[in-house]
């Protein structure tokens, strides 16, 4: 009997333990809360080689945390490749061509593929050649519904590209919820065009979604300043940027409550690369509004990619209160670095609350 127990609990052990032990591990705040973790402009993680598993690190530590986190999505705010179109690599815009770019995410995103549903946008550098001089992009090859399992019980909707097609460069998830009710998290293309922006209104004041708390993810929306963007310096034509977005899609309807994009990156300070506000929309109800980019994070534009910084929303069970954390897989891994794996400046750590 005794040897029985014995390898009954070298059975059991084996079978639930699955995510792998790390000395600094995320939690919830509370067991009534779930949570989406947000991931900033992959970019620089994937155009050079080297750089690309820590960007896959960051999907794994997602994956092993789903229960522990009660993760509903991921999110990731664009930029997914630094060229779309680059088949010479020069050494400074990575060592990797196009492709090898698009595959390395591709790749990243499969350590979620048929485990949890996740929201991608896109950024001005998976447009045109080097930085969005026209609509053509590569993302329709490498991000499909038919990938991953988990889209098929919340992708919603999707809206038509800049050449008449239906992709996820504009796309609606539903996703239901004990505490906050049903939630719609809509992608935006960069810079969207008018078709894009009412192709968004319509959908957000459907019947079906009215009552829904709206979630928009778009790249380029706030700076470093929490100003809005009133234009970019982008040869791509039709655009909207911030401003417009705001005006028309975001203030006049009153279920749209949280904005999250990345895009604006500098070199200096992390407080540079982020950015918070929140505003009354037509309504009276709060927007909040967040910029989250960490691209130049570990060694500037030919760094690291990002030192692995990630942003952990915790929806808390009250349906008003979101917890915002900044955290770093890749310095919890090791005993050496665990002590630097949260940000904890009132920048990086803040609370949002949705009257």
């Amino acid at each position: 009997m005794k040897r029985l127990g014995f390898f009954l609990t070298i059975f059991f052990c084996c079978f639930v333990s699955k995510a792998q032990k790390q000395p600094i591990e995320a939690k919830l705040t509370s067991e009534d809360s779930f949570s989406m973790i947000l991931l900033a402009d992959p970019q620089s993680y994937v155009k050079f080689d080297v750089n690309q598993p820590l960007f896959e690190l960051q999907t794994a530590w997602a994956a092993n945390n789903i229960d522990q986190l009660n993760i509903l999505t991921v999110l990731c705010t664009g930029d997914l490749v630094e060229q779309n179109e680059l088949l010479v690599p020069d050494g400074v815009n990575g060592n990797q061509t196009s492709r090898e770019q698009w595959e390395s995410v591709s790749r990243a995103f499969e350590r979620l593929d048929n485990k949890l549903p996740y929201v991608v946008a896109t950024g001005n550098h998976d447009y045109g050649y080097v930085s969005a001089e026209n609509r053509q992009t590569r993302l329709s090859e490498y991000f499909t519904p038919e990938r991953n399992n988990k889209f098929s019980s919340c992708l919603v909707d999707v809206g038509l590209n800049a050449y008449g097609y239906p992709t996820l460069e504009n796309a609606a998830y539903e996703f239901n919820t004990t505490t906050w009710g049903k939630l719609l998290v809509i992608s935006l293309e960069f810079a969207p065009r008018n078709e894009a922006l009412e192709w968004a209104n319509k959908v957000v004041n459907e019947t079906q979604y009215r009552n829904h708390k709206v979630i928009l993810l778009t790249h380029s929306y706030l700076d470093h300043k929490a100003e809005r963007f009133q234009t970019e310096n982008y040869k791509l034509s039709p655009a909207n940027y911030g401003k417009t977005i705001w005006e028309q899609l975001v203030y006049p309807n009153p279920n749209v409550r949280l904005v999250l994009c990345g895009h604006e990156c500098n070199l200096g300070d992390f407080e540079e690369n982020v950015s918070y506000r929140k505003d009354k929309n037509k309504a009276g109800k709060t927007v909040a509004q967040m910029m989250f980019n960490a691209q130049t994070a570990g060694g500037g534009w030919f760094g690291n990619g990002g030192d692995g910084w990630l942003r952990i929303l915790e929806f808390r069970g009250d349906g008003k209160t979101i917890e915002v954390k900044t955290f770093s897989p890749l310095f919890a891994i090791s005993p050496t670095t665990a002590k630097h794996a949260w940000r904890t400046n009132s920048y990086d750590q803040f609370t949002i609350t949705l009257e």
